[in-house]
């Protein structure tokens, strides 16, 4: 056990500075901006590839499509996205940006997901292999395997798609 204490330990210290920083973004995105970072994350998405379909949109964000619509959803509201449908394919949508977005995007603070997605994609398969790994372990320490997955500090579900599902049974 004593060997294992400063491993514990070490475990148990970056979690508490993940929960940190992703409380300390969160709030920051909000107060200086009024949005969720899910939805600040969402619209410099779209600024980068700006009009995107729906569903590139959620791959980007490695978010379900329904997630995605229903943050699309609460931006439109506020007069920060528009729908657009596609003039060949009426079954295909464009998000883009609204006028209202440029001056929020320039001066918007940096997101923990999309800094977390960034800094995954730069990792090697076998690095991301080993974190998935790892991670299960966790939730599953916690006995969370079939908590559907909110996005960061926010109420939002990434709805799990039927393969994560069958995944999530197989860990129980």
């Amino acid at each position: 056990m004593s060997k294992k204490k400063p491993i514990i330990s070490n475990i148990i210290d970056n979690l508490r500075r993940v929960f940190q920083i992703l409380n300390e973004q969160s709030k920051k995105v909000e107060r200086e901006t009024g949005l969720t970072s899910a939805q600040l994350w969402t619209i410099k998405t779209i600024n980068e590839s700006s009009p995107v379909k729906v569903s590139d949109l959620a791959n980007k964000l490695y978010l379900h499509p329904t997630t995605v619509v229903g943050i699309i959803d609460r931006l439109e509201k506020q007069d920060l996205v528009r729908r657009r449908r596609s003039k060949d394919d009426r079954r295909v949508v464009w998000i883009e940006l609204t006028d209202k977005v440029n001056n929020l995007i320039k001066s918007a603070p940096e997101v923990a997901q999309g800094l977390l997605v960034s800094g995954l994609e730069e990792i090697s398969a076998n690095n991301l292999i080993e974190i998935d790994r790892s991670m299960k372990l966790l939730v599953k320490i916690f006995g969370a395997q079939r908590i559907p997955p909110k996005l960061i500090l926010s109420a939002e579900v990434n709805m799990p798609q039927d393969a994560n599902v069958e995944e999530l049974d197989k860990q129980k």
